[in-house]
């Protein structure tokens, strides 16, 4: 059966005609400016606008695990408390869960280059601001107004990708932008640890600054798409949607402290079922440019791509998460050595990701994401055998590289299942749903493994074991949990398409993509 794809409002779809760039011939999203240039000139272009996505994308995912190998040395200068510490990463993550869908509207209703700078120019100066930080409140306020700019680029990155390369550049320019993201979580530990054990917690914020200012510069060879209908910014829906999401992630950031049944966990749940519903009744119903269209997520490819990547980002969170810690308070490794110790999840992911996005046209993403969770699955299922006196050779790297080889075979697949047959007015708007779903699925998988931990950590040392060897039952616990977080993304990638689906704009293009069009 031929899978159509969603429709559009106006009646166009990105492999019908084209309308503003994208057609059946995969032409990318141009300007005046572009469409008057030769084809060297615009090789350059594709070059630096790829630079940019993948500069971009790399930034946004170090900077959510960056600081945690620098709290330590954070709360001890400026005189944070234990609970006002969690705040420097809750700050983060809270406004870029709650921003997703806002930015990534954004980006259709403004265009790509203006919403792109706007999102640098706040990272950069929150991210400043942080580095010069002389209290906790300044941190924290840092912190989050780098998540609005995290919430702005994340969608944006993701869009460019799929609006302004051509198909023939499409699959590398997916390929490199998947193993930025995927390269950037891992090697966040890495970094983090290595600039504040030699230089100090305040460079894991400040070296984005001359990477922002690179990007603005180089930002302008994006093409100014300018959309054809005025713009109108659904900001009923926009104030759901946003504090609805940050209702959701807080409650469930809480539950690591207070438990699921707390009124400080179940409140801001409530609340955030109440706002997510009144949400779905204002965009179905009231809004004439809505923040996200429903019926967008009714596609087969387009849900499934999205329900799938909830699931995957709760397992690859946990592993992060709790590897991290298995190193640092079991094997009492320091923070360089533990951030030397993510290599291979570095390596794992950056290779898998760009062997993925050459096999796709090949496979289609069905069979690229239920081999890789499942692997995923397997690597956390031999990391949760960790002991007290593991090794790095014994109990790391093996597991590593298996985690990380599969997860990151992932993304390329669902990234571009999830914009499959989205039209060039919605690609935004479709990217803002993947990354939320992302976001989301990583502070649920993250908070149900934490209390696993907890739990499991706590009847043992009930039973009499050792403080150390409670702590590492709990982390194998978790592990295993998470390991059937991916299993379970493994089954259900199965409702995405079997083969390389149809339409030129957001397939990931031919097995062996040539560097046409990409640089």
């Amino acid at each position: 059966m031929r899978d159509d794809g969603p429709t559009q409002p106006h009646g166009g779809r990105r492999d019908a005609a084209p309308a503003t760039g994208g057609g059946a011939d995969g032409a990318p999203r141009v300007d005046a400016e572009w469409a008057d240039a030769g084809a060297p000139e615009a090789a350059v272009r594709y070059a630096v606008v790829l630079a940019v996505v993948v500069g971009v994308q790399f930034m946004v995912t170090l900077d959510a695990s960056v600081v945690n190998v620098a709290l330590p040395d954070m709360r001890s200068d400026l005189g944070f408390s234990e609970s006002g510490l969690l705040w420097v990463v809750n700050a983060y993550t809270l406004v870029f869960g709650g921003f997703l869908l806002l930015g990534g509207r954004a980006a259709d209703l403004f265009g790509l280059r203006r919403v792109l700078w706007l999102g640098l120019g706040l990272f950069g100066l929150a991210s400043l601001a942080g580095g010069l930080a002389q209290a906790p409140p300044a941190l924290v306020a840092a912190r989050a107004v780098q998540g609005l700019g995290a919430a702005v680029l994340a969608p944006v990155a993701l869009t460019i990708v799929t609006t302004v390369f051509p198909a023939t550049g499409r699959a590398r320019a997916l390929g490199l932008w998947s193993a930025a993201g995927a390269a950037g979580g891992a090697s966040g530990v890495l970094i983090g640890g290595v600039l504040t054990e030699y230089l100090d917690w305040r460079w894991v914020l400040l070296v984005n600054v001359p990477i922002v200012a690179l990007a603005l510069v180089a930002g302008r060879a994006i093409p100014d798409h300018r959309p054809a209908r005025r713009p109108r910014l659904d900001l009923v829906g926009a104030l759901l949607a946003t504090v609805g999401l940050a209702a959701l992630v807080y409650g469930v950031v809480r539950t690591a402290d207070d438990g699921w049944t707390s009124a400080t966990t179940v409140g801001p749940l409530g609340a955030a079922v109440v706002l997510l519903a009144a949400f779905g009744w204002q965009e179905s119903r009231r809004a004439a440019q809505p923040l996200v269209r429903l019926g967008l997520l009714t596609h087969r490819a387009v849900g499934g791509a999205n329900a799938t990547m909830l699931l995957l980002a709760s397992g690859q969170f946990a592993s992060f998460y709790f590897v991290s810690l298995y190193l640092q308070r079991v094997l009492a490794l320091g923070p360089a050595a533990t951030g030397l110790a993510f290599l291979p999840f570095c390596a794992g992911f950056t290779a898998s990701a760009l062997l993925a996005s050459r096999l796709y046209g090949r496979t289609g993403p069905r069979a690229l994401v239920s081999g890789g969770a499942a692997a995923g699955a397997l690597g956390l299922l031999w990391f949760s055998r960790l002991g007290v006196d593991g090794t790095f050779l014994a109990t790391v790297l093996g597991p590593s590289l298996l985690t990380s080889a599969g997860i990151g075979a992932c993304f390329v697949p669902l990234a571009s299942a999830a914009t499959t047959g989205v039209g060039d007015d919605e690609a935004g708007m479709a990217s803002g749903v993947l990354n939320s779903a992302q976001q989301v699925g990583g502070s649920l998988g993250l908070a149900v493994t934490v209390s696993v931990a907890a739990n499991r950590g706590e009847a043992a040392r009930s039973a009499g074991d050792p403080a150390l060897a409670a702590l590492n039952h709990g982390y194998g616990a978790a592990l295993s949990v998470a390991a059937c977080l991916l299993a379970a993304a493994a089954l259900l990638s199965w409702v995405l398409p079997g083969r390389r689906t149809s339409g030129g704009a957001t397939t990931a293009g031919p097995a062996a993509p040539t560097t046409e069009g990409a640089g």
